[in-house]
């Protein structure tokens, strides 16, 4: 099989678009047999990671994915006893969880919505579950007895995205640029108080970690599901979000070089916008790379996006937060710590036969196999994390992460850009 062939079946997308973009790739870089490089790659990383698991080439593909969960297993509770035994239900265990992510990844800033204005928009819009919940009559006595980051975290996950998008999210019109302003990300723990309130979102979300791109916030919530590899997860999670609120923050300083716009630009960035439709195809010959700012997948398997040409902001975040826990990790711990498994796996995973001889698709990415466990159900249906590494992979390997990195922020708005 051809290495197009062999990538589309991985993305599930029709042999003649990978054929083409190779061709078209190849012709303005240079570069030929590129795809046979990644395939070559993606073999030899499989080859060393099952023999490493003791695991045969020819095994099935629960036995794969049983081996993967049982090596997740086993790196989360060397990452637990390097953190002195962080148990996420915990607000000293989560403490001690954020304190290590500051030693591996220091104290990003960027640049956010200034905490005057931030606290102007909850005297606009009391948030009223919230009020409710706390006991509170006037929200100045809210805003003046709680923690102004605990409030805004907490809309998050009481108040509900139908008030957030049609009650709060409207009065973000009147923001300006001179409302941000630069500062520390802040990584905290949430009280106590907001636990059971959180319930429902933790056991929607399936995490207990959330941020806001537009405060600079990341937040944990001291609860717990219960499952294994549930703190390497979520070491990981807080890494992915130190790496994306920076991130985001360029973009939001690109779009305060035009007053104009910058709202308009800001409210879709937030919302996480896509294109819907298919943009006009080009007369010169240049392909039409889409900016999927989400995980469309998880939403629709089938989603037309998903089998176009596209580049996921996600899945860089991902890949620079694992690069951030195996690195830091060892250099933290002297090299007796090593995470080096989940090295440049992102990417990687291919074909194994089932237990009723069907061909499924096995990923290596460390967040798919959390998410099987997380969720109990078939390891088939978690790969988008693989698929849109992949997808990244290709677009690399051409040009180069910098250039991916500048033509999605520049982009990101339009929905997609031209190669």
């Amino acid at each position: 099989m051809e290495a197009y062939e062999k990538i589309a079946r991985i993305l599930r997308v029709d042999r003649d678009v990978t054929r083409a973009l190779e061709e078209r790739l190849s012709a303005i870089t240079g570069k030929s047999r590129v795809l046979d490089h990644i395939i070559q790659k993606n073999e030899e990383a499989m080859s060393d990671r099952l023999v490493r698991l003791g695991v045969r080439r020819d095994t099935s593909a629960r036995e794969v994915y049983e081996a993967l969960i049982h090596k997740m297993g086993a790196d989360d509770h060397a990452l637990a006893a390097f953190l002195d035994g962080p148990q996420a239900g915990t607000l000293a265990g989560c403490q001690l969880m954020i304190n290590g992510i500051h030693k591996l990844a220091g104290t990003p800033r960027g640049f956010f919505i200034k905490l005057d204005k931030a606290r102007e928009l909850i005297q606009k819009e009391p948030p009223p579950t919230i009020m409710k919940l706390l006991g509170y009559a006037n929200v100045n006595d809210l805003l003046d007895k709680e923690d102004l980051f605990d409030i805004w975290s907490a809309l998050r996950f009481i108040e509900g995205s139908k008030w957030l998008n049609t009650t709060f999210f409207p009065h973000y019109r009147d923001l300006t640029p001179e409302d941000f302003e630069e500062r520390d990300v802040e990584i905290r723990v949430l009280s106590d108080k907001w636990r059971e309130a959180a319930e429902g979102f933790v056991k929607k979300k399936y995490h207990n970690i959330s941020h806001l791109k537009e405060l600079g916030v990341i937040f944990v919530i001291p609860v717990t599901l219960g499952i294994p590899g549930e703190l390497l997860r979520n070491f990981n999670l807080l890494l992915h979000y130190v790496n994306e609120i920076p991130f985001y923050s360029g973009i939001f300083r690109r779009f305060a070089r035009d007053p104009e716009t910058f709202v308009a630009n800001i409210s879709s960035l937030l919302r996480g916008d896509v294109l819907d439709s298919r943009p006009p195809a080009s007369n010169d010959g240049k392909f039409q790379w889409l900016v999927v700012q989400r995980y469309l997948s998880k939403d629709d398997e089938n989603d037309w996006r998903l089998f176009a040409p596209h580049v996921n902001p996600e899945a860089l975040h991902w890949e620079r937060a694992v690069r951030t826990f195996i690195g830091g990790a060892r250099f933290l711990d002297h090299n007796s710590l090593d995470f080096s498994f989940w090295h440049d796996l992102n990417w990687v995973g291919d074909f194994f036969r089932t237990d009723t001889g069907i061909d499924a698709l096995v990923s290596f990415n460390l967040v798919d196999t959390a998410m099987s466990l997380v969720q109990e159900k078939e390891l088939v249906k978690y790969l988008y994390h693989h698929q849109e590494a992949l997808w990244n992979k290709i677009f690399t390997e051409y040009m180069s992460e910098e250039e991916m990195e500048r033509l999605i922020q520049e982009n990101i708005v339009k929905g997609y850009f031209e190669v």
